[in-house]
């Protein structure tokens, strides 16, 4: 057995001794209370029809109620059950640029946190669809698998970074290669490729790549990030603050541009669409429009085994108790009480007389 909320257990052992404690010093300062009032035989006479045993039957239930209750919130578990679970939705692999070119400001904060951003919300708005990363500069590597769980995906999202690729660059081309192959070819899922980046790749042909990609069946959407005019790419420390900006050899500051050229004809390529990031996200929406449209198929079916609750009973029998205690009688009537008397008194004096015979 297991308890999936043991801390009510916890407190099952903490406060069932103090209550315990204080009914016992409550009925005592009652009875001390009575005393106190006159003549014993008076208060006798006038507490007679008080049902004392009825009382602390009450007390009784009522503590093994909360018990049983307190036990049913622990939610105690055994035995298993498994059941298939048929997941539904896209496979979507997104690529990051993760260039020191993404750290300028002309987004704000940045480009690159304004990205992660975005993916961050795209991942809370899917729904079952798979996700995946791949992070590029001068290399690329699939950072996240395709998987479903979000949050772990997320956890990862947060050190992408432009210390996580040596290499110096954009390479938009191989990006989208290295992303392709993160896709499940054995699913019939439709495949979308999200490219997040500023268009600047002096490197390789990523006309080529989408093409190749778009043969695959994957369909590729951008999403550009900054201005047409630019601003200087800023130099960061290991702490990730800002220590000045890049220069040519010539001392010049060197100036980040968005190439929304570059990016449209991706997305033209891989038959998506491209789209700019704005300051108030208005893309994501527009892509995650697309993203909805698009058709569906299993992901994967897989077995899950989950445990069974077995607070039912408890929480029944808590009730019960609960029900039986609030029907005792406070009080009975003085002549039920004298009739149940002389029965006693009759039967010890039969018992005295068998024994004595």
């Amino acid at each position: 057995m297991t308890f999936a909320n043991p801390q009510f257990l916890i407190l099952m052992i903490i406060l069932l001794p103090a209550a315990s404690i204080f009914l016992w010093w409550a009925s005592r300062s009652r009875r001390e209370a009575l005393a106190r009032l006159g003549e014993s035989a008076l208060i006798r006479r006038l507490s007679a029809s008080i049902n004392w045993r009825g009382r602390r039957w009450r007390s009784v239930l009522w503590m093994l109620a909360v018990a049983l209750l307190l036990f049913a919130m622990a939610r105690p578990q055994w035995g298993y059950e498994e059941r298939e679970i048929e997941q539904e939705g896209l496979q979507v692999m997104v690529a990051l640029d993760v260039s020191q070119s993404m750290l300028t400001e002309d987004v704000k904060p940045n480009r690159l946190a304004r990205a992660k951003l975005e993916i961050s919300d795209l991942m809370n708005q899917l729904n079952g669809d798979e996700i995946g990363l791949a992070l590029f500069s001068g290399a690329s590597f699939v950072q996240i698998p395709l998987t479903s769980d979000y949050n772990t995906a997320l956890s990862y999202l947060d050190s992408a970074g432009p210390q996580v690729i040596s290499r110096p660059g954009t390479v938009i081309g191989e990006a989208i290669r290295t992303a392709m192959r993160g896709f499940d070819p054995e699913l019939s899922s439709q495949k979308v490729l999200i490219v997040m980046t500023d268009g600047e790749d002096r490197e390789t042909d990523p006309l080529a790549a989408a093409q190749e990609a778009a043969d695959a069946g994957v369909l590729i959407y951008t999403i550009g990030f900054g201005t047409p005019e630019g601003e200087p790419v800023p130099e960061t420390n290991e702490l990730g603050q800002v220590i000045g900006y890049k220069a040519d050899e010539n001392g010049n500051p060197v100036v980040s541009r968005l190439d929304e050229g570059t990016l449209i004809a991706i997305a033209q390529t891989g038959n998506g669409r491209y789209f700019r990031a704005t300051p108030a996200g208005d893309e994501l929406a527009a892509l995650l429009n697309e993203i909805d449209s698009l058709q569906t198929a299993q992901l994967q079916s897989r077995m899950e085994r989950t445990m069974i609750e077995r607070y039912q009973p408890f929480l029944a029998l808590a009730l019960l108790l609960l029900i039986l205690a609030e029907l005792i009688p406070d009080r009975v009537s003085v002549r039920t009480r004298k009739t149940l008397v002389q029965r006693l008194s009759r039967r010890r004096r039969s018992a005295v007389q068998t024994i004595s015979s």
